[in-house]
């Protein structure tokens, strides 16, 4: 550990050394943390910068505010962690983050999420994480860094060696980058959880999923995967499926926001009859209807006792396949967590999934659904929990990482793999 330094005061020499202005937030955020021994020496601590606070004034991170910040942490030992989500930063702050991370030695979480950093920024903090050793977590999300950006990244997987968790969703990249991330991750033994939601796809092809496939065959490390918004049907799913038979890592697989009917289910059922390490699958916003939800019941019922937890949010799935579902939680005891809302309820799923509640199977804080009456008749309320609720945005008041709206973070937690 570095000398202890003071960080509220080395900013305001910085900015003076600079001929900067002091960014209000920046100061308070740093004060807040002067306050902070106990944590600065056994853990260290994250600064949080977020553009997004409700809570306090914010006046957002610019890229000279970033250069000023950037030269005050060089040689700090105990900021091992940096969230800088939702502000104005663009490629020129990109140049005083690569320069951060070439020079800091203890940075160990990054979240860069919603600002303006484009393809160069994103060459530039690439090519850092060449030499940088420390950075674990990346998180890039909503930077439109394009494909040629992407490009840069999957260059930088094959040479680093120390990053476990990158996140590179709403980044609109293309299939050619998503292709070379795919070819880089079959060789990287590092990476545990990669987030490629969200990519701009022209093709019908489903040539990513293919290749995704292929590399899950290879890849013995990636145990979190998300494939969102991937324009993905019942092909790519079948492609997964058959690559999953020879993989055992993967325990999180995001599928949510595609095109999967229950053609596609299917497939995902046998898989499950047969796989050892899938705890959490992701389905929402598909249009698996009754037959995919009776599939998967089916599988959980009678064969798979490793699944976790199973969100089929928004998929046009009726009374009939939601009772199946519920009567497969009453055999199966290791299914915990299940989310339901956006379906059609009709009284008996009502009926099926109060009394799971009402007899302790399935725990309110492990669902997505409440049940209450009216007349004599059930019902069920929605309840603002989840996978990942929290994934775009957090709360302006109560915990952050609520465990009953981020339920995956809680079971497969990257860190333990």
């Amino acid at each position: 550990m570095s000398v202890h330094p003071d960080l509220h005061q080395h900013y305001v020499r910085a900015c003076q050394k600079l001929g900067q202005p002091e960014n209000p937030f920046i100061a308070h955020v740093l004060q807040e943390a002067d306050k902070n021994d106990k944590i600065r020496w056994t853990k260290g601590i994250t600064l949080k910068i977020a553009g997004s606070n409700h809570l306090v004034p914010v006046q957002r991170v610019t890229d000279d505010d970033l250069q000023v910040l950037a030269s005050v942490l060089c040689n700090t030992g105990f900021v091992t962690g940096l969230d800088l989500r939702c502000n104005v930063l663009t490629d020129a702050g990109a140049k005083h983050m690569a320069t951060l991370l070439q020079e800091n030695s203890t940075l160990r979480d990054l979240n860069l999420m919603f600002n303006d950093i484009g393809t160069s920024g994103a060459e530039l903090i690439a090519r850092a994480l060449h030499r940088n050793e420390t950075l674990v977590y990346l998180r890039m999300t909503g930077n439109k860094i394009g494909n040629k950006g992407g490009m840069f990244f999957a260059s930088m997987l094959q040479i680093n060696s120390t990053l476990e968790k990158l996140d590179l969703g709403d980044c609109d990249m293309g299939t050619q980058c998503l292709i070379a991330i795919a070819t880089a991750l079959t060789q990287n033994k590092s990476v545990k959880a990669i987030n490629l939601n969200r990519p701009l796809l022209y093709s019908q092809e489903e040539e990513t999923t293919v290749h995704v496939a292929l590399m899950l065959k290879n890849n013995s490390s990636l145990v979190e995967l998300h494939l969102c918004k991937h324009e993905m049907k019942n092909f790519g799913v079948e492609r997964l499926c058959e690559a999953l038979y020879e993989n055992s890592s993967l325990r999180y697989l995001d599928l949510s926001c595609n095109k999967i009917t229950c053609d596609g289910v299917k497939f995902l059922g046998e898989l499950l009859k047969r796989n050892q390490t899938l705890e959490i699958l992701d389905l929402s916003a598909n249009r698996i209807e009754d037959d995919g939800a009776i599939y998967l019941s089916e599988a959980l019922a009678l064969d798979n006792r490793i699944l976790q937890a199973l969100s089929v949010v928004s998929n046009n799935i009726s009374g009939k396949g939601l009772v199946a579902l519920s009567d497969a939680m009453k055999t199966n005891m290791d299914l915990s967590y299940i989310y339901i809302w956006g379906n059609k309820f009709d009284e008996a799923a009502c009926m099926a999934f109060s009394e799971l509640i009402q007899t302790g199977r399935l725990k309110p804080n492990c669902t997505d659904v409440e049940p209450y009456e009216v007349d004599g008749h059930v019902h069920l309320a929605e309840l603002s929990h989840g996978l990942k609720k929290h994934y775009y945005w957090t709360p302006s008041c109560g915990e952050v990482t609520n465990k009953d709206a981020n339920a995956s973070l809680a079971i497969a937690a990257v860190s333990e793999y």
